[in-house]
């Protein structure tokens, strides 16, 4: 059995409400029960959180299926959040924490609702090895690349869920002079209470952009910059672009899902992270949590 648990900071865990009830979690047990699981671990969440994923091989088939919880004081390393993905594959366990941690800084270290860590985190990942599948032993392959959309679901999930967030946000970071200065830059936007309060008023602001990627530390140069708000082109070269139209980059905002494009001009580095928009609800259950 493995715990863990998220809550108030500081407040001593019941643990004697989990220990009298494993007897009867144990009778309960059943394959077809994750998503009862899933509803479980919610605290703050608005809604349950599961993904999963099926490898075809000649062998047999592999499966993958995760749930998660997590809604408020979430950034990387990693999160208020509890992650559980379970599959049936045949993989030593050395080359499973290599996929874990490879894949994990793509999704899990890549989101951020409010830029709060938490002193607890966890991500488990679990091979029964019951597949009638050979076993894997390549880092790059099927099984890796659905373990990741698995990964990236969950983590989407938990942005979408963000505590008060009326938007999902994808800020993609290119031509940065490296991918650590382009994941710099891209949390730093995703971070900003500017960029996302601008975001839940659906006001196209890209001098708050502008103002995220400098303060962000990495290399990069005001001329060469570029900003787009979905496809709509809105700074290039440092300043606004000729062909900007305010109502265009405005009707994309009213979107539920965003895209913020920047172009550093400077390299090859990119990077992308995703988040959400700050609103009042997001006060709302943050001043009430303990009352």
């Amino acid at each position: 059995v493995f715990s863990a648990s998220t809550g108030v900071i500081g407040e001593p865990l019941p643990f004697e409400r989990i220990t009298a009830k494993l007897s009867e979690l144990k009778t309960g047990l059943s394959p077809d029960r994750i998503h009862v699981a899933a509803a479980a671990i919610m605290t703050t969440d608005t809604f349950a959180k599961g993904a999963s994923a099926v490898v075809q091989t000649d062998s047999g088939d592999i499966h993958i299926a995760g749930i998660a919880k997590g809604s408020g004081m979430i950034a990387p390393d990693m999160a208020t959040m509890l992650v559980y993905i379970f599959t049936d594959a045949k993989i030593a366990q050395p080359l499973l924490q290599d996929m874990l941690a490879t894949l994990t800084d793509k999704t899990f270290n890549c989101i951020t609702v409010d830029s709060d860590t938490s002193t607890s985190d966890s991500l488990l990942l679990a091979a029964t090895g019951q597949s009638s599948a050979r076993e894997v032993t390549d880092m790059n392959g099927p099984f890796f690349d659905a373990l990741h959309d698995v990964m990236r679901d969950l983590s989407h999930l938990v942005v979408k869920d963000g505590e008060g967030a009326t938007k999902f946000v994808e800020v993609r970071i290119t031509s940065a002079d490296n991918d650590r200065d382009a994941h710099r830059v891209g949390m730093a936007i995703a971070n900003s209470p500017l960029v996302k309060t601008a975001i839940a008023g659906e006001d196209p602001n890209w001098g708050r952009v502008v103002m995220a990627v400098g303060k962000s530390g990495a290399k990069a140069d005001r001329d060469r910059l570029s900003i787009s708000f979905g496809d709509v082109l809105v700074a290039e070269n440092g300043w606004v672009s000729p062909d900007y139209s305010e109502a265009d980059a405005a009707k994309h905002m009213k979107n539920d899902e965003l895209l913020i494009s920047v172009d550093l001009g400077i390299g090859t580095g990119k990077a992308t992270v995703w988040t959400c928009d700050l609103t009042h609800g997001y006060i709302e259950i943050n001043a009430d949590y303990r009352s």
